[in-house]
């Protein structure tokens, strides 16, 4: 059952899932076939119900070995080691293969060779860290974080400012990668996770994962400029737009608005106001794809989700889930009374120029993005 003040939004529509990503022409690069909505992934407790006793082999013979390891009878057994080290949030597969090939990693001491696999109890050394392959698969760990303006996320910084990493728990035998960066002067959603691959699905263009953001300007637009924002500007990195546009009222010279965008473009969304002539005072990332910013998290406090949100996260990604072991650390806030962070969040309408489909997403405001009341947000729509 679902429980209250969560961020994660479980799948409820295609609207609401990921594109298939377009070309500049708009044909489909790498699609693959839309899966239709699906109830929540099943609690762990569930899932483990549904697995043979691991006291008795006979179910695992019965089931044949691809059963048992997801792998052909005949494959080595293992996992390879540009897959692990991804996992642990070292870099790409892809970069790990060419790290694997120029020498640079070493499996229990010896130069590793593309093709190697690893298994429990293998330590992985590269960079100067060592990485220990559990003896029992785990789910990745995955932050909230409530980001103030001021701190950087990046894990070093030349000028010596802050960074969001400085505030994080240690991990062992991994590090916390970040999912989608928020600038200097930005606030709101960071996701943080020990997973490479997780972090990839999340962040890739060719997934086009929805980021909402509440944005403050100096200034209102007009139903022209709305109207350019929604179906296109060229930027100077190219063609963009955002996916929805909502006015959220406002006070004064300030206004606001919640938009919707489906890249991570380095100041995109600034860059996309300045555009059509409007300066942004103030940006705050409110969700990424179905996770949003809970609204008891304060700014510069961090939640980290429990095993059975990790597991719905990761269905929602399409990942498998390699393991059901719960993890054995201690949660940030553990001495606090633990909070409810799943639940079914209200869907409310979008603006789309005329004709476009419209995307399922939430105009709310986030506690915290303005000490005036914004007035009911009102629709805004092109001539």
């Amino acid at each position: 059952m679902a429980r209250k003040n969560s961020p994660i939004r479980p799948p409820t529509s295609d609207s609401s899932r990921r594109r298939p990503a377009t070309g500049p022409r708009g044909a489909s690069v790498g699609s693959r076939p839309r899966r239709l909505a699906e109830p929540p992934l099943a609690a762990l407790a569930d899932l483990q119900a549904d697995l043979p006793d691991a006291d008795d082999p006979t179910p695992l013979l019965t089931l044949g070995a691809d059963a048992a390891t997801g792998e052909p009878a005949d494959a080595p057994a293992g996992e390879r080691l540009q897959k692990f080290l991804a996992e642990q949030g070292v870099g790409s597969r892809r970069d790990m293969e060419a790290r694997i090939a120029a020498g640079q990693v070493s499996v229990n001491g010896e130069t590793a060779i593309l093709g190697l696999r690893v298994r429990p109890g293998d330590v992985v050394r590269i960079g100067g860290r060592g990485y220990k392959v559990p003896a029992v698969g785990r789910l990745p760990r995955v932050l909230i974080y409530h980001k103030p303006e001021g701190e950087i996320s990046t894990h070093e910084d030349a000028k010596g400012r802050p960074t969001v990493f400085e505030r994080l728990p240690r991990i062992r035998g991994g590090k916390w990668v970040a999912i989608g960066r928020l600038d200097v002067n930005s606030c709101g959603l960071m996701i943080l996770t020990s997973s490479g691959d997780l972090a990839n699905r999340l962040m890739h263009p060719r997934f086009e994962v929805e980021r909402e953001y509440a944005v403050r300007t100096l200034g209102e637009l007009d139903s022209l400029r709305a109207g350019q924002l929604l179906a296109g500007v060229e930027l100077d990195d190219g063609p963009a737009k955002f996916d929805s546009l909502l006015d959220a009222g406002g006070e004064g010279s300030n206004h606001w608005y919640r938009v919707v965008i489906r890249e991570g473009r380095k100041r995109e969304v600034r860059r996309l106001f300045e555009a059509v002539g409007l300066m942004v005072s103030r940006l705050m990332r409110v969700r990424f794809g179905p996770v949003e910013l809970p609204n008891h998290l304060k700014r510069g406090a961090l939640h980290e989700l429990s095993d059975e949100e990790v597991a719905k996260l990761l269905h929602w990604a399409d990942l498998p889930i390699e393991g059901i072991v719960k993890a054995t650390v201690k949660r940030p806030g553990a001495t606090r009374k633990p909070r409810a962070v799943l639940t079914h969040l209200p869907k409310a309408p979008v603006t789309k120029p005329a004709g476009a489909s419209q995307s399922a997403t939430t105009a709310r405001t986030a506690r915290g993005a303005t000490t005036e009341r914004p007035r009911a947000p009102r629709k805004v729509r092109s001539r």
